[in-house]
Order: C-alpha cells, then sequence, then structure tokens
C-alpha cells in the first residue's frame, strides 16, 4: 500500500482548549479540532464539563468521521478539551489509546490531553504501577494524569508544579476539571502552544494559531516554556517556576509540521519555509529551465528557492486530495498505480525540461524514488531533488515519529548513495547552518535532533542501554 505518511515526519497530535463562559463550545472544539487535523489522522476526542461534571466521546478516525452534529450535541458545556493524533505502532491504534484522558481523583474528574513524548515514561509507569496505580491504556499521558492525582491532597496547580519535577521529556498539556482550564507547557518549549481571546471573557489555547483563526479567537501570546496558565471564573492566571533562557522549539514545525499560516513562537511558519528555499538556492545553485515542488509540503521553499535562483516557478505535480488516508489495492499492479493517484506530474509543464524538484524532507526514500521515475516518464529531461531540511538520521524521542532508525535512508546511505538510490540527476540537501540562518533571527533556540543527534532534553533510558 502506497502511504506517504511512511515518507513524512509526523507529529502524534495536536491540542486545543476553550474556556467560553454563557456559550456551548463542542462545536467551536469541533472546529479548532477540524484544524489542526495536519497534526494527528488517527483518533480524535473531545471532554467538555457544564461546570459540574465532564462529559466526553473519543473513537478512531478524523474528526469529520468520529463527530456528527448528534454527538456535539450530548457534549455540553463551556469548558472543553480536544485532541487529535496520530500513532505510529500498531499498539497505539486503539480507542482505548485516543484522548482527552479523563478520569476521577480526589478532588472530583480531570481531563488531559497531551502534545510530545515523555523520556522517562516508563519508569514513571513502573514507580506509579508499585505505589498501586492502574493503567488502561499504553500513552505516556496517562502517567502525567496519575502523577496529579498522587498529589491530589493539594490545589490543581501546586499538583501540576509537583508533577513537573517528575516530568523528563517534551510536552504541551491541556487539562481541566469541571470549571477550569489549565495550558502546560515543558521547560524548554519543545512542543508549540498558544493562547487566544475569545470575546470579552472567553480564552483558547491551542498547539497552532491556526486553530484560534478557525473560531474567531484573537491570538494573546505563546504559552512560555516551563509556565502554567490558569483560565477560571476570575480570568487567566499564570505561574512559571522553570522557565529558563533555553529553549528547544522543534525545527520540524517549520519544515513540514506546521500548517504554514501559524505563527509559533513569533515565526511564520511559511516566511521560515520560504526562507529555507532562499539558503537552499545559496547553498544549491542549479542550471535548470523550472522550479517544481512536491505538494503542498515543499511548495513554499520551492517558491523561496525560484525567488533567490531567478528561476521560474510552475506547477509541475498535481496532488489528488481526495484519495484518503487508505486505500484497498488487492493486485501488485493497483499498488504501483497508487502514487499516480496520490501525485500526478503534468506532461506540458515538464516535457523536454531540466527540473528542479523541491520537498521538505526524505525519510525512506521509496516515494522519491517512485517520484523521480514518475516524472521522467512524463517527459522531463533532468530531475534535480532539493530538500529544504538536512538528512534526517536519527530518531526522535519527543512527540515526532521520525520512524524505525534502521528504515532512514540518511542514517545508511550518504547523499551520493541516496542520490543514486532515488535515481535523481543530483540531490541537494540545505545544511544545518543554512536551516538555522532561516529562523535564527527570532531569537528562538530550536531542537534539531533528529537530523544533528544532539538531544536538548535527554533520551530514554532503554536507548542509553543500546547505545552502550
Amino acid at each position: 500500500m502506497f502511504d506517504d505518511r511512511l515518507e513524512k515526519v509526523n507529529d502524534e497530535c495536536g491540542v486545543f482548549g476553550i474556556y467560553a463562559p454563557g456559550r456551548s463550545v463542542s462545536e467551536l472544539v469541533y472546529l479548532g479540532l477540524f484544524s489542526l487535523q495536519h497534526r494527528g489522522q488517527e483518533a480524535c476526542g473531545i471532554a467538555v464539563s457544564d461546570g459540574d461534571m465532564i462529559h466526553h466521546y473519543k473513537n478512531l478516525g478524523m474528526v469529520t468521521e468520529v463527530f456528527n452534529q448528534n454527538t456535539l450535541n450530548t457534549l455540553d458545556g463551556y469548558l472543553a478539551i480536544g485532541h487529535v493524533r496520530y500513532s505510529a505502532s500498531g499498539q497505539s491504534k486503539t480507542q482505548q489509546n485516543a484522548q482527552p484522558i479523563v478520569a476521577r481523583y480526589q478532588h472530583g474528574e480531570i481531563a488531559l490531553a497531551h502534545n510530545g513524548s515523555l523520556i522517562n515514561g516508563e519508569e514513571l509507569r513502573q514507580s506509579l504501577m508499585e505505589r498501586g496505580s492502574l493503567f488502561h491504556t499504553t500513552v505516556d499521558s496517562e502517567q502525567i494524569v496519575a502523577l496529579i492525582a498522587s498529589h491530589g491532597h493539594d490545589a490543581m496547580e501546586q499538583a501540576m508544579l509537583k508533577t513537573m519535577i517528575d516530568l523528563k521529556g517534551s510536552y504541551s498539556l491541556v487539562l481541566m476539571t469541571e470549571d477550569t482550564l489549565y495550558a502546560v507547557r515543558d521547560p524548554l518549549g519543545n512542543r508549540p502552544l498558544c493562547i487566544g481571546k475569545l470575546g470579552d471573557e472567553g480564552y483558547v489555547v491551542a498547539s497552532e494559531t491556526c486553530a484560534l483563526d478557525a473560531i474567531g479567537a484573537t491570538f494573546l501570546r505563546d504559552v512560555a516554556p516551563g509556565e502554567i496558565v490558569t483560565v477560571d471564573a476570575t480570568g487567566l492566571h499564570s505561574t512559571n517556576m522553570f522557565g529558563t533562557d533555553k529553549q528547544a522549539l522543534c525545527i520540524f514545525e517549520f519544515v513540514y509540521i506546521a500548517r504554514p499560516d501559524s505563527n509559533i513562537d513569533g515565526i511564520n511558519v511559511n516566511k521560515a519555509r520560504r526562507l529555507m528555499g532562499r539558503e537552499l538556492a545559496k547553498e544549491a545553485k542549479l542550471d535548470v529551465d523550472i522550479v517544481i515542488s512536491v505538494p503542498d509540503s515543499g511548495t513554499t521553499a520551492a517558491i523561496g528557492y525560484a525567488e533567490e535562483s531567478g528561476i521560474p516557478f510552475t506547477q509541475g505535480i498535481l496532488k489528488n486530495r481526495y484519495t484518503g488516508r487508505s486505500f484497498i489495492q488487492p493486485t501488485q499492479e493497483m499498488r504501483e498505480q497508487m502514487v499516480k493517484l496520490k501525485l500526478n506530474p503534468i506532461r506540458d509543464a515538464l516535457e523536454g525540461k531540466r527540473v528542479a524538484v523541491v520537498d521538505d524532507s526524505i525519510v525512506r526514500g521509496t516515494t522519491s524514488r517512485k517520484l523521480v521515475k514518475l516524472l521522467r516518464e512524463y517527459g522531463a529531461k533532468e530531475v534535480h531533488m532539493l530538500i529544504s531540511c538536512p538528512p534526517v538520521k536519527y530518531p526522535c524521542f519527543y512527540g515526532v515519529d521520525t520512524g524505525n532508525p534502521e528504515e532512514l535512508i540518511a542514517a545508511k546511505l550518504d547523499v551520493d548513495g541516496i542520490c543514486e538510490h532515488i535515481g535523481a540527476d543530483s540531490l541537494h540537501y540545505i545544511s544545518m547552518e543554512g536551516i538555522l540562518r532561516a529562523v535564527e533571527w527570532s531569537g528562538v533556540g530550536f531542537c534539531t535532533a533528529c537530523v544533528s543527534g544532539e538531544y536538548p532534553l535527554g533520551v530514554p533510558c532503554n536507548h542509553c542501554k543500546k547505545s552502550k
């Protein structure tokens, strides 16, 4: 089966939260999650409170598949959180592992949605189980809920502060009790999280600003690394005891994950990708006739490359948006044809041309190889691949699926070897210096672990043992 999710670096989820007194918010959460659908397509869920009780619904599938008007009508309340999830393993693809996680503890009910991944999740789970905790899922988000509950004698904000002492890794959280909304970001701000204002009394928190736009909320600011934001009947309040001068924002938010119309920590995603294309043009000067992109993820960088190089940009590949997430291929012949259904070259634009093709990344190389072959079949005289991210050589432990390290083509082959494997006339990756130049004007620090092997939040203990 052809599945381009296997050829891309995938984020594991997006989170959304809203506090809007006097309004029924389930439809707004639906719209917010729909705008974050690119961050996760395996499962989704919504938890809503009317001030007295939390109701929730979650299931496998995309937002439009899981929720309908009848479902949303059962989720009545003014306070809610939501989650969209991408899962990489078969074990994770269960309804049980969908979020939000909803549980009852000493002070009542709590619901939590998590973007990121803990590097000490297994150790925390074992420790909590030894202390009597029971778990119903295999996701580390449930450990966070259990840790909060273990500090049940404290008020929620204090319990969260104590919980953060034990958490190691990446997390942007939205959580709620029956009457209060919370937003929490890890001390290095690895995953994005922002705050918006809705009307006179309402507040929204979300993984990306595009979700604020979707419901007509006004962007206020990003949640700071290490910050706990509380929203209740008295307004918005903030505590930050863990913030540092360092930050390790995931660079892949700007390469591929985030929507181009989002702003993260003061950086417009579209602008960053355009600058990456410009830097790539400075580093890889080619004698070609046209620049095209692998839609949609490579388009903005391709435009930047064309602007800087002076080579005309044109649409050379059409992306079919209606093939869905899965497709039944009963024969080998149909499997071979699937790439043409997903990405179809435009012969008139390509025939007899020397073509520069811009994409955001090459993970396994399978799709790139098929695409290069297809472009030649449609008349391209030369095919030169340009990649707006350095080679992905290392696994991510912070909530992004970079695939099995043994399957990462850049971990096994050098650039010449990859070029030969995919059948291109040449292959050019942006340098580490080039990609950082595209975003360094922001003053934000970045995590580049998947391309540099340097892990600012550490690595799981089991990985350390394997490395020795």
